[in-house]
């Protein structure tokens, strides 16, 4: 397989490296909507979708609260459309789309790939189509999948990855990539596992693993975890499960601490840019995206 790391969708919310851990405090923060393109014998499989084309085109459809603390710049050349199209593909070219959950930052191009089957997991669906909460209500845009997907729900339980339950039968797509279920962002979340064929530590098979929104930054990862303060309160505001969502949150540092999976998050441009330095680093790797940097 081929994995290409895209930007699909640029945040300016305000509060520097309040938010980031970059910059001054008062000035606006740079966050991405890190996606997966992923490159398969018959097709393309693209992990989370960011922003699409019709949302570039009717901010309106996004709520003016989410537009108001989040800033999306909605520029329709990130959108993941035009970026497979610059790529050398067609967008029928992506047979399948594979979702860490449905917030609006990652749904959003869902419509530019009409005819790809759209995996996620079945909580996570009925969260969207049927929401309990004031949050569900504000997180769910609709309006995203209004064309009516091509929905391919899955239950998270199945075999065992390292701990983690695992869903390793995504009918179409390869045995390589399985889904985990990261729950408490919403109750329906999932984390997205490609065997990337390489050897990680002590010989054993390295692992690609998307997390979505289990977590916000890079120095929650680390021995001695950090995070900016804006996203702590940002992250809380927003979790659907918080005992849950804490729980993953440390089976993963465990994870990346042990160098048994090289994992990311979807919205820290320091992980998109150390991820798309280890593909250009990489023989045969390369992106027609540019390193995300901080203005």
């Amino acid at each position: 397989m081929r994995i290409h790391h895209l930007n699909c969708g640029t945040t300016r919310p305000l509060g520097g490296r309040l938010v980031s851990g970059a910059a001054r405090p008062l000035v606006f923060a740079r966050q991405v909507c890190h996606c997966l393109l992923i490159e398969v014998d018959d097709g393309l499989v693209l992990v989370d979708t960011g922003f699409g084309l019709a949302d570039t085109a009717h901010p309106e459809r996004l709520s003016r609260r989410f537009r108001f603390y989040s800033r999306p710049v909605l520029d329709p050349e990130e959108t993941a459309a035009r970026q497979v199209v610059r790529l050398g593909y067609q967008v029928d070219d992506v047979r399948h789309i594979v979702l860490t959950h449905l917030d609006v930052d990652h749904a959003g191009g869902l419509g530019d790939f009409p005819n790809a089957k759209v995996h996620l997991s079945a909580a996570e669906l009925d969260a969207a189509r049927r929401p309990i909460t004031a949050q569900e209500r504000f997180r769910y845009h609709s309006a995203q999948w209004a064309h009516g997907p091509d929905w391919v729900p899955h239950s998270t339980a199945g075999d065992n990855w390292l701990g983690f339950s695992a869903v390793r039968d995504l009918p179409g797509i390869p045995p390589s990539v399985l889904l985990i279920p990261l729950a408490g962002h919403t109750r329906g979340h999932v984390g997205v596992v490609i065997d990337t064929g390489g050897e990680g530590h002590g010989g054993s098979r390295r692992w690609l693993v998307h997390a979505g929104d289990a977590y916000f930054n890079h120095g929650q990862m680390e021995r001695v975890a950090s995070n900016p303060p804006f996203l702590t309160v940002f992250q809380s505001l927003l979790q659907a499960d918080r005992t849950t969502r804490v729980h993953n949150l440390h089976r993963l540092k465990e994870l990346a601490l042990a160098g048994e999976a090289d994992i990311f998050c979807a919205h820290d441009r320091f992980e998109l840019d150390r991820a798309r330095a280890a593909q250009l680093a990489g023989a045969g790797a390369g992106s027609l995206e540019q390193p995300v940097t901080e203005a």
